[in-house]
């Protein structure tokens, strides 16, 4: 038998349990961690708000400051007094951001997705005149969607596309889409800029979008904007199917369902839904 200790779980101390993080906690780490983030929210401060936010004495406050300055993270303006966010808080932000892409998160987010509704889960972006799916989860239905990467399709002609649009400003959206009458596909599909601001203007209110046979004959596409720091929609998330597993009744629970997946997708990299739409 042997006698070395039982492994432990990688980046904690050998004495320390990897299920137990009560008691682990460095308290001046913490509250200098909790100045750090009343920093952020405050946009710039004096010591004085941040102290009493921060229930600190100003003392205390100044020396954590300092401490951080020191380290990049907050920056101080003499002339106004005020302390304000560092250079190096946003360089550790952003290597959160690099590990959590939205192709990254996206991809839980589709087996989810699919695992929930039973159909094809799939994310595309707008690339100049088209969308472009970048990424797919099959169902495992006989029937199914079937969109590999870099398959293009119209914007207006996709539920995915309408769902970018809908939150696109109106000038990038009309030199994207070009001429009309645009390519009529089936008899579902929209060919006049009335009837697609129509469909936007309630994408907008509802959160997602429906392609109802309107690029293919028998199939439904249901999708939901992902967002940006900026709160710009950069992808969209969506499950396709036939229509004769996402009839009328399916349309709205599916709906419900697929903003939810493209929120956390949106939540998880840092996004916001713009508080307009």
């Amino acid at each position: 038998m042997s006698d070395r200790p039982p492994a432990r779980a990688r980046g904690r101390p050998r004495a320390e349990p990897a299920s137990d993080t009560a008691g682990v906690r460095i308290k001046a780490l913490d509250r200098g961690l909790a100045l750090l983030e009343r920093v952020a929210e405050e946009g710039a401060a004096t010591l004085k708000v941040l102290a009493a936010a921060s229930d600190m004495a100003p003392s205390t406050a100044h020396r954590v400051l300092e401490t951080l300055r020191c380290r990049g993270l907050v920056d101080f303006d003499a002339a106004a007094q005020t302390w304000s966010i560092g250079v190096e808080a946003f360089c550790i932000g952003h290597a959160y951001a690099r590990r959590s892409d939205y192709l990254e998160a996206g991809r839980q987010a589709m087996r989810d997705l699919t695992d929930q509704t039973g159909e094809t889960s799939n994310i595309a972006v707008i690339e100049r005149h088209d969308v472009v799916h970048v990424s797919q989860v099959e169902t495992r239905a006989p029937i199914r969607a079937f969109l590999p990467p870099g398959t293009r399709g119209l914007p207006q002609a996709s539920g995915i596309g309408k769902a970018l649009l809908a939150h696109m400003p109106p000038e990038r959206a009309e030199r994207m889409l070009g001429d009309q009458p645009w390519p009529r596909f089936t008899a579902n599909t929209i060919t006049s800029a009335s009837e697609l601001h129509a469909a936007l203007d309630g994408i907008r209110r509802r959160g997602w979008a429906v392609d109802d046979e309107e690029r293919h004959p028998g199939m439904r596409c249901i999708a939901a904007p992902i967002f940006n720091v900026f709160e710009e929609a950069i992808a969209g998330l969506s499950v396709s199917g036939p229509t004769a597993r996402i009839d009328d009744a399916a349309i709205e629970p599916l709906g419900d369902a697929v903003h939810a997946a493209a929120a956390r997708v949106t939540a998880h990299i840092g996004g916001r839904r713009p508080s307009s739409g």
